[in-house]
């Protein structure tokens, strides 16, 4: 995946905390086991940590400014973001979003952004207090998405994706559809508490994979506010695998039987690898988020 070195890209769109200390209550969620299990609860994307039962109980306080937002000053070209983790994010949010604004007005419809929030250690959010180890997730409290950078390290080395910037574009890409369902009315679906492998979670989750497939197919299509060109140049089929990869390695299947040595599909709230992968594809193949209707 490869950016226009001479875009401009959109650091209003991403809010840099990390290293920020955010006051609140005494945190129940660490490292270890716990931590781990947490992650893997965590991958409920759409799902705030209050909802999740991993907020510490103390007070939503919003991030404060820190002193090294480094995307800000650091984060200014497209050429940034082919070499920096932090900046292809921004590039990957700008492109999500020019795709979707513009998917909205096609369809007389009103697109609002959301940012996104990149922080480490822990942040406070309308939907909780939460630490990195809940993994990223979509907030509908204050419609924002929040992403720890070193989750794509644990994709890789916990979970056994392949890794990879569009890896990473996927999991951004997956956050951002759950902002679409909420503003189309559908993400409070997965609120019914079921779990299982029909479950409205299930199908909830699939149709963010789908959406994000139908951005994937658009990315070097859709033009850059600032430029007037796409602002992805280059998104080869390895690309792709890798974010087919990344789907697969958190379907519900692979994680349970990693970490429990058994799958039990009653319990599934995202779907299988197979799933997963074959609504991205879907999304992916056609472009058209009509055909994302998980719950036909």
């Amino acid at each position: 995946m490869q950016f226009d070195d001479d875009a401009d890209l959109d650091t209003s769109e991403v809010q840099d905390v990390r290293g920020s200390r955010i006051p609140g209550g005494r945190a129940t969620v660490g490292g270890g086991i716990a931590g781990l299990v947490a992650l893997i609860l965590g991958l409920l994307f759409g799902v705030g940590p209050e909802q999740l039962g991993l907020s510490d109980g103390g007070p939503a306080t919003s991030p404060t400014a820190s002193t090294a937002a480094q995307v800000e000053q650091s984060c200014r070209t497209g050429k940034d973001a082919n070499t920096r983790d932090d900046c292809r994010t921004v590039a990957v949010v700008n492109s999500v979003q020019d795709f979707w604004r513009q998917e909205f007005q096609r369809r007389q419809g009103t697109y609002t952004p959301s940012r996104t929030v990149l922080f480490s250690d822990r942040i406070g959010t309308a939907c909780g207090s939460a630490t990195s180890a809940v993994g990223p997730f979509y907030c509908p409290g204050d419609r924002q998405v929040y992403l720890d950078l070193g989750f794509f390290d644990e994709l890789r080395t916990k979970f056994g994706s392949s890794g990879g910037p569009f890896a990473q574009a996927y999991v951004v890409a997956h956050e951002y559809g759950h902002h679409v369902q909420d503003l189309m009315g559908t993400l409070n679906r997965s609120q019914d508490g079921r779990t299982g492998s029909d479950s409205n979670a299930v199908r909830v989750e699939l149709q963010a994979d789908c959406y994000a497939g139908v951005w994937a197919h658009h990315a070097t299509t859709t033009p850059d506010e600032s430029t007037g060109r796409p602002l992805i140049t280059s998104l080869t089929q390895a690309d792709i695998r890798d974010g087919l990869d990344a789907a697969a390695a958190v379907g519900d299947d692979r994680i349970q039987e990693k970490f429990q040595g058994r799958v039990t599909p009653e319990s599934w709230t995202h779907g299988s690898a197979a799933q997963r992968q074959q609504w991205f594809t879907t999304g992916f193949r056609s472009g058209d988020m009509a055909d994302c209707n998980t719950f036909r």
